[in-house]
């Protein structure tokens, strides 16, 4: 059954604005500025300004998967606040048997060179996405961190290192060999 009208709002912390403009969400903030085009959702997205600054998100007669985008559009907008306060973070572990991984970052934290995985002379390079940097733990060994404002670019980078070591043609419940995410969280913390 189709409801006449449901919404959700977000309240905006002080220290970021939000601009709307035709569905392009722009969020600013101390770390820096993220964009969302979310024009292909049809939803009205209006800026309350009052003594507390919201986001009102409306769908008017939506089906149940046309209700359900309200929370996805709530959840891009409080993932970008928060990436413009406090950043991502994400920690990844080499996990080796024999052979051990050597991760040699490069061009300055915008891509990373793995080596020597499962022995094999094959090298292999994977390149950060936009707003993120790779670096190696100073506490941990064989540890990465990913940090960037983008939650989606920091999770994609860290799928594609993953990805790149995975085990081909060999029985995957005794090579567990790769380079695993370990920990999430944020650049700053409370």
């Amino acid at each position: 059954m189709r409801d006449v009208l449901k919404t959700e709002d977000l309240d905006i912390p002080e220290g970021v604005t939000v601009d709307i403009k035709a569905r392009l969400i722009t969020v600013t903030g101390p770390r820096g500025t993220l964009t969302k085009n979310v024009r292909h959702i049809n939803m009205d997205i209006n800026l309350q300004k009052t003594k507390t600054n919201k986001v009102l998100l409306q769908v008017w007669q939506g089906g149940r998967k046309h209700v359900a985008c309200l929370r996805t559009v709530r959840s891009l907008i409080e993932n970008m606040i928060i990436g413009v306060t406090k950043g991502f973070l994400y920690k990844m572990r080499a996990v080796y048997a024999h052979f051990p991984i050597n991760c040699i970052i490069q061009e300055s934290g915008a891509a990373v060179e793995i080596r020597n995985f499962l022995g094999e002379k094959t090298v292999r390079h994977v390149k950060m996405l936009e707003g993120v940097t790779v670096s190696e733990s100073k506490a941990q060994k064989d540890e990465l961190i990913l940090e960037g404002n983008d939650v989606q670019n920091v999770s994609q980078s860290a799928a594609s290192i993953q990805g790149i070591c995975r085990v081909r043609n060999k029985d995957i419940r005794k090579f567990l060999d790769g380079i695993y995410v370990s920990d999430k969280g944020t650049v700053l913390q409370d």
